[in-house]
């Protein structure tokens, strides 16, 4: 939900637009970008009524713009994804579904997930693949996932990227392969900023990107 990750949907979005139509075709896109600090510290105490409550908001208006779907451009805050959803009339594209599919697709039964410590520890994003599209899901040990939490919110979120964190990212990658995961989801918009494919021969699923690539899909198949 940084800036940072934001401008990674805005042009993964316009670049598959344009991939599609050519020319000179880009995206039709209307963005509510969030104080990404307010919505911090809310989540660090724990009072997801009320980030939901801005979240919906901020789709109503996005809405009243004239959108015809929504991204909440985070998975994190994907925890709330219901309470926006009841907020609005247009579809929600959940990025936990828009990754499950990927991960059925390529016949993947086990994945490790990397992403916040509300991401990896809750049920909210697990549990939605697991029961939806019976794909395990598996997570770090404690330290490690306090190791990735800091690294997004200490340093990813501020557009600092150590080489230090990245080889710590791809140990923890190692230790989830290690650990049976056929691949391993990208659980955080800021992580792909770090991290990719061309790091690791483990299967990397970017959740920033395919989601991207769910927007554009969606709005090509309804224009």
């Amino acid at each position: 939900m940084s800036w940072e990750s934001t401008q990674t949907y805005y042009q993964l979005i316009n670049e598959g637009v344009n991939r599609k139509l050519g020319g000179l075709h880009s995206a039709e896109i209307i963005l509510y970008s969030v104080d990404f600090a307010k919505i911090e510290k809310l989540q660090g105490a724990g009072e997801w009524e009320e980030s939901g409550q801005l979240l919906a908001s901020a789709a109503q208006g996005v809405q009243t713009a004239g959108a015809d779907c929504i991204l909440i451009c985070t998975n994190t805050m994907h925890k709330v994804a219901s309470q926006v959803e009841l907020s609005i009339d247009i579809p929600l594209l959940h990025i936990a579904d828009a990754t499950a599919e990927v991960l059925v697709q390529r016949g993947v039964r086990k994945a490790g997930l990397l992403g916040t410590a509300f991401t990896m520890e809750q049920d909210f994003y697990r549990q939605r693949i697991q029961n939806n599209y019976g794909v395990t899901v598996i997570v770090p040990e404690a330290e490690d996932r306090k190791k990735i939490h800091s690294i997004i919110f200490d340093e990813l979120c501020k557009g600092e990227l150590l080489k230090s964190s990245k080889e710590e990212y791809l140990r923890i990658i190692q230790s989830l392969s290690d650990m049976g995961a056929e691949a391993v989801i990208l659980g955080c918009t800021e992580i792909g900023l770090l991290v990719s494919q061309d790091d690791t021969q483990i299967p990397l699923l970017d959740t920033t990107r395919i989601h991207a690539d769910k927007a554009v899909e969606f709005a090509l198949s309804t224009s």
